[in-house]
């Protein structure tokens, strides 16, 4: 077993959609826990059909985040769907939602009523804000948890407006920050037996990521911490960021840093580049001299990486144990074989879709990481489910 047992027998009731929600319980299944997704009998999870290419077939986004799970439908409007929901409920280790402000509540399922069915249980909810905040019944997702909770203020080029990064942290980051929260709460509960209400907001887990922009505000008189395009927040010390390489394509660039705390990287990389002449220069010799001509700096390092592709002087300056790397775009890492080899990249066997290689959980137990494991067709496990989950009921 490669991880897939670590959580055997933690049962997850999951009422969540899109991305937060899902991205928690996806991980939680990879290591071995019953996860079953509670989904609308009509549509399901909305994810299902966001980017969909065919109207038959599920969305590869609900792919991403669902495998390894188990389906059923409820009608959470009707009656017996509420019945239903509050004995598996009843049964459950956990569970979590990431509905709307106020929704699960109006279902009759809120954290009141739940644990009085269950007292054990770990009930986590998945909001945009956090309770006692002027927008608490606002809709979030992963962008706006982006833009309120100070990322965006900090990405970007430094004369330019804000930007959004390229990972989905406000979801998927949000989704670790509750998976590691449930493991903590469920380790207390075999020792003690008590349950917990666990609620995390999006916008409160992007500040947990933005830490170091708060150091840096702090010890600058407290201004706001500023964008640092390619470079670290405050732009640290030159050479830092992406350099162009050969090729002169969209990601042909190769990303260089010298460490202020190691003297040697700076020495290191004026070798590399055949420039030993600047070696004691007392204009570059520091990291604050260094500073002081940016510019200058910046384009010495442009001049030579601009003679090789980006591979190669990700090579040679690593190499010299000099801090590098080549960007590399989504295809370039999707043809590299080794990713598959070592099954960071997984193959999901999935009825409908056919063979689909997706990025699993990256950490390895023992030999290799858990295995992805198939998204769940709508309501494919009702069945089972509630014979296996209900059996002495």
């Amino acid at each position: 077993m490669n991880g897939e047992d670590c959580l055997a027998g933690l049962k997850i009731l999951d009422f969540t959609q899109f991305e937060a929600g899902p991205s928690c319980t996806e991980a939680l299944a990879w290591l071995g826990a019953d996860v079953v997704k509670v989904e609308n009998p009509n549509r399901g999870d909305p994810g299902r059909s966001l980017g969909r290419t065919d109207p038959e077939k599920d969305a590869l986004y609900f792919l991403q985040y669902n495998a390894a799970k188990r389906s059923i439908t409820l009608d959470l409007k009707d009656p017996d769907g509420i019945g239903t929901a509050k004995a598996l409920l009843a049964r459950a280790d956990v569970m979590i939602e990431n509905f709307a402000p106020g929704a699960i509540e109006r279902l009759g399922l809120g954290y009141d009523v739940v644990r009085t069915i269950n007292p054990g249980i770990i009930y986590c909810q998945v909001k945009g804000f956090g309770i006692g905040t002027a927008y608490e019944k606002n809709l979030a997702f992963d962008m706006i948890a982006q833009a309120c909770g100070g990322l965006m203020s900090v990405t970007g080029q430094e004369d330019g407006p804000p930007c959004k990064p390229g990972a989905t942290i406000g979801d998927t980051g949000t989704g670790m920050l509750m998976a590691v929260s449930i493991l903590g709460a469920y380790v207390r509960r075999m020792r003690t037996g008590r349950g917990e209400h666990l609620q995390v907001a999006m916008q409160d887990a992007i500040l947990h990521f933005i830490r170091n922009a708060f150091a840096y505000m702090e010890r600058t008189d407290g201004k706001a911490a500023p964008r640092a395009g390619s470079r670290t927040v405050g732009g640290a010390h030159p050479p830092i960021g992406v350099y162009p390489c050969q090729g002169g394509g969209p990601n042909d660039y190769v990303y260089v840093f010298t460490s202020p705390s190691n003297p040697e990287h700076w020495d290191r990389l004026l070798r590399v580049m055949g420039r030993e002449d600047l070696i004691g220069d007392p204009r570059y010799s520091t990291p604050e001299a260094r500073r002081e001509r940016r510019d200058e700096v910046d384009q010495l390092v442009a001049e030579w990486t601009r003679q090789h592709d980006k591979h190669t002087a990700m090579r040679l300056i690593g190499e010299a144990t000099v801090p590098t790397g080549a960007v590399l775009d989504t295809r370039e890492l999707a043809d590299d074989a080794s990713f598959e080899d070592r099954r960071i990249r997984q193959t999901m066997h999935h009825p409908v879709i056919g063979d689909y290689v997706m990025s699993g959980w990256p950490v390895r137990f023992g030999d290799a990481p858990p295995t992805v494991g198939t998204a769940p067709l709508l309501g494919e496990h009702a069945g089972t489910v509630l014979e296996e989950w209900l059996a002495d009921g």
